[in-house]
């Protein structure tokens, strides 16, 4: 480079395209994208019929169907499919949420393609005798109001009943970006529990959020034509967290445990297991180094536990100080068994102005529960990556404001604060600052145990230190800690993660 080029501009943070999970106005753009390009809406509404009675014949023998059809495109895909499902010597029934006459476009074109070769049916509860397989096709992702009359009437029967039911794009009822049922259960509101979900093109986020993901049953992306060339305009932000979003770090013959990070974490008196916990993962992570930090008092414990991992006595703030002076300790944890108090409180504000990348769990938020704006202005402050992994009651000491989906409230804690939020549950949602935001579909419910958070903590934080991007580290580890529960299977107890992570990195 010359002295009078300018230095290279940095590429916008982007999403693969195998990754992106679209918003309900997205896949509407991409649906445009595809028309504008020359591609029939009509070839895609015939795709996506066809992918639905694929679905169909996958998931259950020939039997009676009835299909719900809607008034708008989703109802258009229910008459494709029966069509489709009849060509193939199924019995097929189809029902209308109101008028044929009053359909437009492709769905119309389709409803008089149907009727060729059957009667339309009003939606109502008699369409379901003798319990068929349904096909729900009454409303797609961008409803926008709780389910209500017939149609409100025929889900609640459908789930009373036990009726197996295939949606189409998501279950009637189900907010597209949200994931949660409109109306919500205080306000009666209603979706149908699902066996499948045939989407596509890309999923969207209530594929992945709880309750929807509960509701949709096996999720199918069908290929219905559109190319993926369109995401570039979109520019997609959510991302479905599996490995094609990020990459570990890799060793070859020349390094030395200081190029792969020496990690710090400031452990507690009390509940001791919380931090030794986290310390196990960090290095099982790949933490070339790794020093726990403790009360005098329980030295001699952490040390019998560990002994790979250094472990140091603190008796003093200036300890702490002299402990993060020395630059070849790049990251730091702290909450896991920390306490909460006015001494965590002080050791988490020295340690984010330490220039560190930083990962605050537990205690370390819980401590600023009465004055969260200290915290967030220290971080704001930070001149190192600050990673927090909030469960849900300490996302809410944190940042008492927050409303919205955990999708919206992981990403505006971002943005807020400048951190990335690892806001964690079944359903985890890994959110950046730059609006990226990653939701992990993974998680087995037996990791709800205790201890689990503290290894979740253990693991960002051995990635973070051997220089993986903040958000990709945060991500890993969040998709690594779902994959070693899988792993280590019922029965785990927070104990056996560090020790099957060992059998998922086998295949990185």
């Amino acid at each position: 480079m010359t002295p009078t080029q300018n230095p290279p501009v940095p590429a916008a943070h982007t999403i693969p395209d195998a990754c992106a999970i679209l918003t309900v106005t997205q896949m509407y753009g991409a649906d445009k994208a595809a028309a504008d390009a020359g591609i029939s809406t009509l070839s895609l509404m015939e795709a996506a019929g066809a992918a639905v009675a694929r679905a169909v014949v996958a998931h259950a023998a020939m039997r009676p169907v009835v299909v719900l059809c809607g008034p708008g495109n989703n109802g258009g895909d229910g008459f494709v499919a029966a069509r489709v499902l009849t060509g193939m010597g199924w019995p097929v029934e189809v029902a209308l949420l109101g008028s044929a006459d009053e359909l437009k476009g492709d769905a119309a074109v389709n409803a008089r393609r149907w009727q060729a070769l059957g009667a339309i049916a009003p939606v109502g509860v008699e369409i379901l005798r003798d319990d068929p397989l349904v096909i729900d096709a009454l409303f797609g992702a961008g409803l926008a109001r709780p389910l209500e009359g017939a149609a409100r009437d025929v889900i609640d029967a459908i789930n009373a009943r036990k009726i197996s039911c295939i949606a189409v794009d998501v279950p009637s009822g189900v907010h597209g970006d949200t994931g949660d049922v409109l109306g919500g259960e205080a306000q009666g509101g209603t979706a149908p529990r699902c066996v499948a979900t045939v989407t596509f093109f890309r999923p969207k986020p209530a594929h992945y959020l709880y309750p929807a993901r509960d509701l949709c049953g096996d999720v199918t992306v069908a290929d219905i034509g559109i190319p993926a060339s369109v995401l570039a305009a979109i520019a997609p932000k959510t991302a479905h967290n599996t490995p094609a979003l990020w990459q570990l770090p890799q060793r070859t013959w020349r390094d030395h445990k200081f190029d792969h990070g020496y990690a710090i974490i400031v452990g507690g008196g009390l509940m001791t297991g919380a931090s030794r916990l986290a310390a196990r993962a960090a290095r099982r992570a790949g933490a070339g180094l790794l020093r726990v930090a403790v009360p005098l008092s329980v030295v001699a414990l952490y040390a019998a536990d560990a002994p790979g991992a250094f472990v140091q006595g603190l008796e003093t703030e200036k300890d702490l100080e002299d402990l993060l002076a020395d630059p070849r300790r790049n990251g730091v944890l702290i909450g896991p068994g920390a306490g909460v108090g006015t001494l965590t409180r002080a050791r988490v504000l020295t340690i984010l102005d330490s220039g560190k990348a930083v990962v605050l769990d537990a205690d370390a938020l819980t401590s600023f529960e009465e004055d969260p704006d200290t915290l967030l202005t220290a971080i704001g402050r930070a001149r190192g990556p600050v990673i927090l992994t909030p469960h849900d009651g300490e996302f809410g000491r944190v940042f008492k404001d927050m409303r919205g989906s955990r999708l919206a409230r992981a990403r505006d804690a971002a943005a807020a604060s400048g951190a990335i939020i690892v806001l964690k549950g079944a359903d985890t949602v890994v959110a950046a600052p730059d609006g990226r935001a990653g939701i992990a579909s993974n998680a087995p419910p037996w990791l709800a145990t205790a201890g689990s958070g503290d290894v979740l903590a253990g693991l960002i934080l051995g990635l973070l230190v051997q220089g993986m991007p903040p958000w990709e580290a945060a991500c890993a580890g969040v998709w690594l800690h779902g994959e070693t529960g899988r792993k280590a299977g019922r029965g785990l107890i927070a104990e056996d993660l560090p020790e099957a992570l060992r059998e998922v990195l086998v295949d990185f």
